[in-house]
């Protein structure tokens, strides 16, 4: 009975061993560089995913961003913040940054860490209609304190319109959120949304903005070894020392929705899909150019749904290619064509509602677009316009002036060669067979003649 004790006790305290030298959870490295946009988005999301479904201890974001579009910051944020995996941001390597929207998301998460010689702050909306420059400073008699308070001085009255002031203030709020949810610098945080401001990393670090600072990810997880974290699932505590780390590499998914979702590439689909199309009705049964245009205008489609659109330059873009097209129907000499052109560069101008970095259309994208339209727009109305001056050959009235031959003697009626073809023809004069004839009219399958004169002949 007692060996079979001792047993028993052994074998717990082998399980609680082996418990005990388990391998710690692992930790997934995120990169998250360039302009933030639905793509960006995405790739968070199912990343933040997979690290659940691994039950990683901690998910690494490593920023390099310039920022990027409000909607798409704003879900990675709550995909952050419903995380049960805790999310570290760390903007890395040196030399990095997490402006604008990269701030916004430094304050979303569990954790935020900086590697020396990067940067953050700038985190001023930035929209069509709105200032590119940072606001202006508060007055000295400004207190931090009614920074979240909906005042400005007479300088910012005249100044911001009444948009500006509601986009400010609601990011202001915003990031006073955060902030107070990570129990980070609140006054700073605002500061960055209303006057632009940035800071390196120790700064960042000695005004309580950050947590820690980091030379690299080895370093960071060092650093956090044994901290306790409070997420969505539940109290954790981060055993990151040794832990294996995987870095997780953008897919094809998240490549190709980079792609169509630039602005740029979504408006060329968009064309592309619309001529398409356009050659397939203009000569059906080619199948080719309606099988692509089809696809490419529902990816430009589905591209610039998941995209700030302004709907005024979408609609003046497709009302402008509707004129091009419609130049190619109707005997407009050109007008429907220039309007078209004029319809179209305004309305991609126009397209993109933002100024954030890497989300709008270059101009010269749409001078080359508007050139190549143009260029084709004359090519096809100038050949209507030569095809509608080209003289009838076939039909009733190619009949009406042409030259024949008389294949007999006729009185009134009789018979004659035009076009290679017998015809019964009548005459007010009498003709002779072998004499050149010209047709003036024609009833049914009977033609009216008269003969040729000299003069005629000659010409």
């Amino acid at each position: 009975m007692t060996k079979l004790l001792l047993a028993i006790v052994a074998a717990i305290l082998g399980c609680a061993s082996g418990r005990a030298d388990a391998a710690p959870a692992p930790v997934l490295v995120v990169p998250l560089a360039g302009a933030i946009g639905p793509a960006s988005a995405d790739f968070v999301g199912r990343s933040l995913s997979r690290a659940a479904d691994e039950n990683a201890q901690l998910l690494v974001l490593e920023i390099d961003t310039p920022g990027g579009l409000d909607r798409s910051m704003r879900q990675i944020i709550q995909d952050i913040l419903a995380s049960p995996v805790p999310v570290a941001a760390f903007v890395a390597p040196s030399g990095a940054r997490a402006a604008s929207a990269g701030t916004y998301i430094l304050y979303a998460s569990h954790v935020a860490a900086m590697a020396p010689g990067t940067n953050l702050g700038a985190a001023t909306p930035v929209s069509i209609g709105m200032p590119s420059s940072p606001s202006p400073a508060p007055t000295p008699a400004s207190k931090p304190s009614d920074a979240g308070k909906d005042k400005t001085d007479g300088n910012h009255a005249g100044d911001e319109g009444t948009m500006t002031k509601k986009a400010v203030h609601d990011a202001a709020a915003y990031i006073r959120s955060l902030a107070q949810l990570r129990g980070r610098n609140v006054e700073w945080a605002e500061r960055a949304v209303r006057e632009s401001v940035s800071l390196s990393a120790d700064e960042a670090l000695a005004q309580h903005v950050i947590d820690l600072t980091a030379r690299d990810v080895p370093d960071l997880l060092t650093k956090l070894n044994g901290r306790k974290i409070v997420t969505a699932g539940g109290e954790r505590i981060l055993a990151t020392s040794g832990a294996a780390t995987t870095m997780v590499a953008p897919d094809w998914r998240t490549r190709f929705l980079a792609i169509i979702t630039d602005p740029s590439v979504a408006l060329m689909l968009l064309m592309a899909g619309i001529y398409g199309l356009f050659f397939e009705f203009w000569n059906p049964g080619l199948a080719l150019p309606g099988v692509l245009g089809a696809i490419c205008l529902l990816l430009g489609l589905f591209a610039l749904q998941m995209l700030p659109v302004n709907y005024a330059g979408l609609a003046l873009v497709l009302l402008g290619i509707a004129f091009i097209v419609a130049e190619t129907f109707l005997p407009a000499y050109g007008s429907l064509g220039v309007g078209g052109i004029v319809a179209f560069a305004i309305g991609a101008v126009m397209l993109i509602d933002t100024d954030v970095p890497g989300f709008g259309v270059p101009y010269w994208l749409i001078a080359t677009l508007a050139a190549v339209t143009a260029l084709f727009v004359f090519f096809v109305a100038g050949a209507a316009l030569k095809a509608r001056r080209r003289p009838i050959v076939t039909g009733h009235e190619q009949l009406i002036g042409s030259i024949g031959v008389a294949l007999d003697d006729l009185e009134t009626e009789g018979w004659a060669r035009i076009h290679s073809e017998q015809w019964r023809v009548k005459s007010p004069v009498p003709i002779k067979r072998g004499q050149r004839v010209r047709v003036t009219a024609r009833s049914d399958l009977l033609l009216s003649v008269l003969p040729v004169t000299e003069a005629e002949q000659g010409a």
